[in-house]
């Protein structure tokens, strides 16, 4: 029998971990070793996208404001404040709660940039993927929107590019037109996303007497729904202190109906008449904002009373996020 041939192998040229570049799951990877991504570089990838980070925005100034504008309110936006300062030809970096087209981020014409929050994320870590929109958006061509794309394990997150001691002051818009500068000139395709947006807007305005407490006019009642950055397990021992003693609505027709659960805080939810308006609310709000801090404040053991107003109020919980 022939003798096979010794099978040699090209050299391939040597790449560092932090040079390789991320590629499409299917894709050769870039390293040379001839297999796809997914089975080679990508799978820390991989996992790093199935590993969720219970807090994102643990650490920004105004956390829970950062989670009511993902989750709750229709249309705001707040200026960031970046640690190293605006980038040449950059004027300003406003984040948003929604882009037109559902864009991750926009470059206006005038350079500033538009950051989208409440997008779809491709990793665990919501805050990776908006960091790395917006570095993309710094440098992109003014007039450009910025593609969503699988941002690197490696890459820094939004607590590592925000000034951590800049004030988070959101501004809740009636509608959207906060996208173009002149909304009667925009190009069809926006007009026609402005004004779908603005239908489905629910009127929401944020009360100024207790932080992140959102206002919500819906047909049938009204809401607040209040964010709050205490320890879940504490919250709801307090509020079922309130709860028991008659203390937990917000004056007469309200009552609070239960909590959402979002980004790793507790937002507890409150039925309003359709009479009372955020300028009715927010005296009660003040009110009801020392009477939590006292219940939070006590560590004795719940009452059986208690303990019952807390099983309905964990019953009565929805996870968001």
């Amino acid at each position: 029998m022939a003798k096979k041939r010794p099978q040699t192998k090209a050299k391939r040229p040597q790449i560092t971990d932090g040079e390789i570049p991320v590629v499409g799951a299917r894709e050769p990877c870039p390293c040379g070793s001839g297999r796809r991504y997914k089975a080679c570089h990508g799978r820390a990838a991989a996992q790093a996208a199935t590993e969720l980070v219970h807090r994102p925005f643990e650490g920004l100034p105004g956390e829970c404001d950062w989670v009511a504008l993902r989750e709750l309110v229709p249309a705001a936006t707040a200026e960031l404040t970046l640690k190293d300062g605006l980038p040449e030809g950059v004027p300003s970096v406003t984040l948003a709660t929604v882009l037109p087209m559902a864009w991750p981020a926009l470059r206006r014409d005038d350079g500033s940039v538009l950051l989208g929050l409440q997008n779809d994320t491709a990793s665990g870590d919501i805050s990776r993927d908006l960091a790395d929109t917006l570095q993309r958006a710094l440098t992109t061509e003014p007039g450009t929107p910025v593609q969503g794309r699988r941002a690197p394990a490696d890459g820094p997150r939004l607590q590592d590019l925000i000034d951590l001691d800049s004030s988070f002051e959101p501004v809740v818009h009636s509608g959207f037109e906060f996208w173009v500068p002149d909304a009667e000139n925009a190009t069809p395709e926006v007009a026609a996303s402005l004004e779908r947006a603005n239908a489905a807007a629910i009127p929401t305005v944020r009360l100024t007497g207790v932080d992140a407490a959102y206002w919500c006019e819906t047909l049938d009642k009204n809401h607040l729904r209040w964010v709050m950055p205490h320890p879940e397990e504490q919250l709801l021992d307090a509020l079922a202190r309130l709860h028991a003693a008659g203390t937990s609505s917000l004056g007469e027709g309200t009552r609070l109906v239960g909590s959402f659960r979002a980004h790793g805080l507790t937002v507890p939810v409150w039925d309003l008449p359709t009479s009372v308006g955020a300028e009715d609310i927010e005296k009660p709000a003040a009110e009801f904002a020392e009477r939590l801090a006292a219940a939070l404040a006590t560590d004795a053991p719940l009452t059986p009373d208690e303990r019952r107003a807390r099983g309905g109020l964990t019953n009565r919980q929805v996870t968001l996020s």
